[in-house]
């Protein structure tokens, strides 16, 4: 297992994240069998950093990391949680909830402990002195029952400036979704540089982006295969993660012991990808993201023409997101935060927008099918 260093401690640059564990054969109930299973062999191998929250798996996902991870000395591994801000009604409820999941991770500290999704659906609610989260958190820490306190981030670039402008210098870490995918379709690079800027080590999730970068078409498949035979399609995906600075833990949402034995020897060496395999698979990412996206430069000369005073770069970014994944909950989040008569359905169809478009973009057209999507 390879270690990164973070402060005085070395941590497994592979952790297991606890989002998709495994399921019964009927697969509505958590195979707790099963997990103490990973769990087992993933200690055997040196994962020591184990990454749960409040929501995953409906609330279950703490019961069963906390039962699998009891059976063995808490020196021994690392177990990070999250204050569950992608609910706005829990942000009244931090001491409730952080001492609930204490009891359901069977721990009297926490390791690592997050802000949870910071995007524009909470950003003012997590900033809002009223509801006390961050001094609370900060109590916890003095007190030792959080020993490192950061935050995760699923919300565009203005949002994780926003986040480190008012909380930087109090944060130790910050978790992204980052992939050879979202290296350039979420602005990946930006925000890696800007965690850079503050010093802030990168834990990474979403590495294979929810699987499908596990699961290439033959075209997709032999693109890499040309340049690396030898090399699996995760393993493309986790060594191009190993080559950017400040990644310190890779999270992986394993759902069984056969993918959790293929990440392992994945990371018995730390093998960067080269200048020339750099490429290849960001230009890989480039294609097929390119047939689904609109190519908007956020030039931003339609928003003067607009009379409906729409965000029509941020609207088109978020409409190429909830294309390229078939729906998911990224877009969703974000519009949640905008005003309904600013949303894609505020649309009129007007085209002033379009006779000032230097890509010719069928914009009318695209808040349309957005809205429908939607």
């Amino acid at each position: 297992m390879i270690y990164k260093q973070f402060q005085n401690l070395q941590l497994s640059a592979l952790g297991m994240g606890c989002m998709r564990l495994p399921l019964t054969a009927q697969g509505d109930q958590i195979d707790q069998q099963a997990v103490e299973e990973m769990v087992a062999c993933a200690m055997a191998r040196g994962v020591n950093y184990y990454d749960t929250a409040w929501g995953y798996h409906d609330g279950n996902s703490e019961y069963a990391i906390g039962k699998a991870l009891a059976a063995y000395p808490r020196d021994r591994f690392y177990l990070a949680d999250k204050f569950p801000g992608y609910d706005l009604s829990n942000m009244g409820k931090v001491e409730e909830i952080f001492e609930a999941q204490l009891k359901k991770c069977r721990v009297d500290y926490f390791d690592f402990y997050l802000f949870h999704n910071v995007c524009e659906m909470n950003i003012d609610a997590y900033l809002d002195p009223q509801y006390g989260i961050l001094d609370y958190l900060l109590q916890q820490k003095k007190n030792g029952r959080i020993r490192h306190l950061g935050f995760s981030c699923h919300g565009a670039l203005p949002v994780l400036e926003r986040f480190l402008e008012a909380y930087g210098d109090k944060m130790e870490f910050c978790q992204l979704q980052l992939n050879y995918i979202d290296w350039i379709f979420q602005n990946g690079a930006e925000k890696v540089a800007l965690l850079n800027k503050y010093q802030i080590p990168v834990w990474v999730m979403e590495p294979l982006r929810g699987g499908r970068l596990a699961h290439l078409d033959e075209q997709q498949s032999a693109a890499l295969c040309a340049v690396a035979p030898e090399r699996s399609l995760p393993a493309w995906a986790f060594r191009f993660l190993q080559g950017i600075p400040g990644v310190t833990v890779i999270l992986s949402g394993m759902s069984d012991l056969g993918q959790l034995k293929d990440n392992l020897d994945i990371f018995e060496t730390d093998q960067p990808l080269n200048d020339e395999e750099q490429r290849a698979l960001l230009e890989l990412g480039r294609s097929m993201t390119n047939p689904k996206a609109l190519a908007c430069t956020a030039c931003r000369y339609c928003t003067s023409h607009c009379p409906q005073g729409l965000d029509i770069p941020h609207l088109l970014a978020l409409y190429n997101e909830h294309r390229f994944t078939g729906g998911g909950f990224i877009a969703p989040m974000a519009l949640s935060a905008i005003a309904p008569d600013k949303q894609p359905s505020a649309c009129i169809g007007c085209r002033s927008c379009e006779a000032v478009c230097p890509q010719q973009l069928k914009i009318s057209q695209a808040m349309a099918d957005f809205a429908s999507l939607l």
